[in-house]
């Protein structure tokens, strides 16, 4: 999950390394216009936050003005759709049938079968076989799980316990949720293989490399085309670069064998959390740094956005400007905006990669190190999507709401670049259903096309405005024309640019 800030959350929280990506719930009427708060998932600990509750506690989704009361704009898959322009490409029967995306996230979810169900049935999605209540036919897209690694239930350790001090691991079961959900919004034929880890991160000491064996595991038995990571640290939190290195061989293979692989950039701005090792006092103190994986330039980092448009529109990319969010209202007119949290920046270990060498005009890149992100989506949780999960009601080992009590089952309104990666993965997934082939590596296809003026224009929504200086201590960066460390790219023009991506992958 990745998050505006690594953050504790009550008692249920743990001093632990690196993010696992997802932003916050629709906040209380007293919380930052500007800063999406986070849910409690394994992070160092940096302070306290309580600014997040759900939107609605049933299983009928909430009205925009339940989600304007607190702030938000609530994105259902037909508003997503209609702004980043997916009908033309559903008409034309593409929407990643065939294709499988492999979502990798710690310890899974007890109830994610039974949160899809209610998912597609309230948005009218295709059912997918392996979904609750469903009975399995021909041609049908398939939900399953992967644990190579052995399934611990999501119920987070007693507050007594002397083991690792993990966090609760019901807490990633809404990230799960958020994942698997919004895949199947973008691309509702494709395949989704929810891959699960009995470990969250601890900067490279423990995560990762379980995380990285089940992706290869993935990729050497060709069970997926598309992997999405909502899981990120900072490159300066690992040990050396040489550990980070070691990581790699996943991504490696995935060129190898045709798999491509994308990355939520982060929810720390321009700043993330550099951690002292396991053992040594366990401080950790904001940097100018990038996240990876999204900096591997193997991997496909995926920034993010407010989405400004019209979140009741279900065609066209209508500009919202009856009850915007603040964010949206101080860049009037603007479709998108770059978003205060979006992670980016430039790699302390990466060389800049040669498919950026060549940049659409107005770009603002410096320096000779990879830029982060590559392209983006909406982000914000205050333009952000809705999302139903199941919750236990288990006291501090659930989600706990603002006031101390437990969150309950229900719709929350959801951002984080969690968000943005498994929708990209969905775009991924169409595309290689129309090349009847995993794409690999798209990075540079991607920025061939943005070199060319006409193409770039017409396949991407360049995104010119807002900063990800989340933290005031840490120097930002400013969005610019063409590509920024902060939407990279810009956002997808669906229609137009899978086909040119499928043209341009070689």
């Amino acid at each position: 999950m990745s998050f505006a800030s690594k953050r504790k959350f009550g008692a249920a929280a743990a001093v632990i390394g690196v993010s696992g990506i997802i932003a916050a719930l629709a906040a209380s009427a007293g919380g930052s216009p500007s800063r999406a708060a986070a849910l409690p998932v394994p992070h160092p600990t940096v302070g306290t936050v309580n600014d997040y509750a759900q939107v609605s506690a049933s299983e009928t989704p909430p009205t925009q003005a339940q989600c304007a009361s607190v702030g938000r704009r609530c994105f259902n898959p037909a508003s997503t759709r209609a702004a980043y322009n997916l009908s033309p490409l559903y008409q034309q029967g593409l929407d990643g049938s065939g294709m499988t995306i492999a979502i990798v996230d710690s310890y899974g979810s007890d109830t994610i079968a039974h949160d899809l169900h209610v998912y597609n049935q309230t948005w009218g999605l295709p059912p997918m076989c392996g979904e609750e209540g469903v009975t399995c036919s021909a041609g049908m897209p398939t939900f399953s799980q992967l644990s190579l690694q052995g399934s611990p239930a999501t119920k987070a350790p007693p507050s007594s316990s002397n083991g690792t001090g993990q966090e609760d691991k019901s807490a990633w079961a809404l990230e799960v949720s958020l994942d698997v959900e919004t895949a199947h919004a973008i691309a509702p034929g494709a395949n989704i293989l929810l891959v699960h880890t009995p470990t969250a991160e601890t900067l490279g000491v423990q995560g990762f490399p379980q995380m990285m064996a089940a992706e290869d595991y993935v990729v050497q038995h060709h069970l997926a085309q598309v992997i999405s990571q909502s899981f990120a640290s900072a490159e300066d939190a690992f040990g050396s670069a040489q550990s980070l290195q070691n990581l790699r061989y996943a991504f490696q293979h995935a060129a190898a064998n045709g798999v491509t692989v994308l990355g939520s950039s982060g929810d720390g701005g321009s700043a993330n959390t550099k951690k002292t090792p396991v053992g040594q006092g366990g401080s950790t103190i904001p940097v100018p740094t990038v996240e990876w994986p999204a900096s591997d330039p193997l991997v496909t980092g995926v920034g993010g956005t407010y989405l400004c448009t019209d979140a009741t529109a279900t065609n066209g990319r209508i500009v919202d400007s009856v009850n915007p969010p603040v964010n949206c209202q101080n860049n009037p007119g603007q479709a998108e905006v770059g978003w205060i949290d979006s992670g980016g920046g430039f790699s302390h270990v990466f060389a800049k990669p040669t498919f950026q060498s060549t940049l659409p005009a107005g770009s603002t890149f410096t320096g000779s190190m990879r830029g982060v992100p590559d392209i983006a989506l909406q982000a914000s949780a205050r333009t952000g999507a809705l999302v139903y999960i199941t919750l236990p009601n288990d006291g501090n080992s659930g989600l706990i709401c603002p006031g101390g009590a437990p969150c309950s089952t229900g719709w929350y309104d959801i951002g984080g670049t969690s968000l943005s990666c498994p929708q990209w993965a969905g775009l991924v997934a169409i595309a290689a259903q129309s090349k009847g082939h995993g794409l690999g590596p798209i990075n540079q296809a991607l920025y061939t096309l943005a070199a060319n003026p006409t193409t770039y224009a017409n396949d991407f929504f360049d995104v010119t405005v807002g900063n990800n200086q989340a933290d005031p201590s840490v120097t930002g960066y400013t969005a610019s024309p063409g590509w920024d460390p902060v939407t990279g790219l810009g956002t997808p023009n669906a229609a137009n640019l899978i086909p040119d991506l499928v043209a341009a992958v070689g």
